[in-house]
Order: structure tokens, then C-alpha cells, then sequence
């Protein structure tokens, strides 16, 4: 399994990856899940996946030299296409090309064909866009509402980046975030781990020199690890407990008016 996260900000985008895909007792696999495709002063792109390994494995070969056609029946590659959304139609095409090679071998196989994948970046001449690409070579683009991406094991990781991802946040806080919430996965599931992959985009650059390997040495994220625990701990702490009725110095937790359906409640006879 593997944790990916990509956050759109006004400032630029943030994607951070795990590079794990198989956890066990004796049996751990390390491979990088994402993938940059730059040219410098024209195009920046970044690639993460998660789900079948050899499948990821397969469309991130293809994506370099998959066409597409435009209106005019043109060939369109990422390294030519016009907007990020045709470069996004190319990923899909190779999703679905790699699906056509191998689906029925793998069904055959008693495999599913799963993959999901996150595709962002910035080409010249249009802002920054962000993508979820699915099994079916279909996806949906961030919006101000839903500026993050995540694929894998995303549910961990997801309550800090609904509390504190929004779009006007500075890029250090928005990776900041995404350290917590890789953070908080790798906390609460083996199948996530180090080293991890951070690229920091900033908007209008096409290019990026913040690219960021991280493995567990690294002061930075051993700080933010054992802080985090720490903070959240402290904040636990200052929480007042719960009392039961007005008798007692707080707010109450039991509540009165209106009256509730009571728990059903069995006792000896």
C-alpha cells in the first residue's frame, strides 16, 4: 500500500509521497511513487500513484511517448500538449492502454487492475491544475473547495488536512501539513513508510529546485514527528473532562432538555 497527497494553493502545489508497497513481519518493498516531468521555463508536471505496482510501473513508461489526437488530428503528447487538462486526457489514454494490454491476464490471475493516480503541475500559458486520475483513465480536477488530492491510504491522514489545508496558505504550511498528515498515517498503518518524496512547486516557476528525499534521519521530520505527538498530547490534556449534571463544576455532557431516546439497557433479573 502507499500514501500520496498533493495540495493546490495560490501560492503553488505540494505533493509528498511514501515510497512503501509491501508490509509484513519480514518482507518490506521500497519503491519511489512519483515521477517529475519538467522542461524547464515551459512545463512542470508531477506524476504520483498508488495501487498495482507494475501497473503504476507501466503507465509511468507510457506517459513520456503516449499521443492522443487533437481536434485536427494532430498528436498531442505531455511534452506538447497546450493545457494541463490535454495532458491529463494523455495520462488517461496510457491508464487505459496498459488496462488493455494486461486486464484480462491479471483477472485471470485472480488480480484486480487498481490504480489511482494524482497528476498536477503548470504549463505555460495557463495556471496550475491538479487531477485524480482513477482505474479507468477518467478524473476530476481540484477546485477552491476541494483543493488536496489524496490516493491510498488516505483516511489517516485526511482530518488535518480538512482542519487546516486552504487555498491562501503559504507553501511552507501546506507542506508543513502534509509532513502531519503522512505523519499521522505512518503512525496508524505499516503499510505506509519511509523515505518519503517532497516536491514544492511555486506558481508561475516551471521549474523547482524544493525536491526533497526524506528518510527517517532527517532532523526535520524526526522534530515535526515527535513534536506532533507531543502538541496533540498537550492539547488532550488541557480538554476539561466530561461531566455528568449541573451539580458538577463544567458544562455538562448529559443533556436534558430536549429529552434524548434512551440506550437500551438489559439488566439482571
Amino acid at each position: 500500500m502507499t500514501y500520496c497527497v498533493a495540495i493546490k494553493l495560490d501560492a503553488g502545489l505540494v505533493f509528498l509521497s511514501d515510497s512503501r508497497t509491501n508490509a509484513g513481519v519480514d518482507h518490506i518493498s521500497t519503491f519511489r511513487k512519483m515521477t517529475v516531468y519538467e522542461r524547464a521555463g515551459d512545463r512542470f508536471m508531477v506524476l504520483q500513484s498508488a495501487g498495482n505496482l507494475s501497473i503504476s510501473q507501466s503507465v509511468r513508461e507510457l506517459l513520456p511517448v503516449e499521443q492522443i489526437r487533437d481536434e485536427g488530428g494532430e498528436p498531442v503528447t505531455i511534452w506538447n500538449a497546450r493545457t494541463m487538462f490535454d495532458a491529463a486526457r494523455v495520462l488517461g489514454q496510457a491508464v487505459r492502454r496498459v488496462h488493455e494490454r494486461d486486464a484480462e491476464a491479471l483477472k485471470a490471475a485472480g488480480v484486480e487492475f487498481n490504480a489511482a493516480m494524482i497528476f498536477g503541475g503548470q504549463i505555460r500559458g495557463e495556471g496550475m491544475r491538479l487531477f485524480q486520475v482513477y482505474s479507468a483513465g477518467n478524473f476530476i480536477e481540484a477546485t477552491c473547495e476541494t483543493p488536496y488530492f489524496q490516493v491510498g491510504e488516505a483516511k489517516y491522514g485526511k482530518p488535518v488536512l480538512d482542519r487546516v489545508v486552504r487555498p491562501g496558505m503559504p507553501l511552507a504550511e501546506a507542506a508543513k501539513c502534509a509532513l502531519v498528515s503522512m505523519d499521522s498515517t505512518m503512525k496508524s498503518n505499516l503499510s505506509v513508510g519511509p523515505p518519503l518524496d517532497l516536491v514544492v512547486y511555486e506558481v508561475d516557476s516551471f521549474q523547482s529546485d524544493k525536491l526533497v528525499h526524506i528518510d527517517m534521519t532527517n532532523p526535520y521530520f524526526r522534530m515535526l514527528h515527535a513534536s506532533w505527538g507531543e502538541k496533540l498530547r498537550e492539547i488532550f490534556d488541557a480538554l476539561p473532562d466530561p461531566v455528568w449534571d449541573e451539580s458538577q463544576s463544567g458544562t455538562p455532557l448529559k443533556v436534558t432538555q430536549p429529552r434524548q431516546r434512551p440506550l437500551d439497557k438489559v439488566t439482571a433479573g
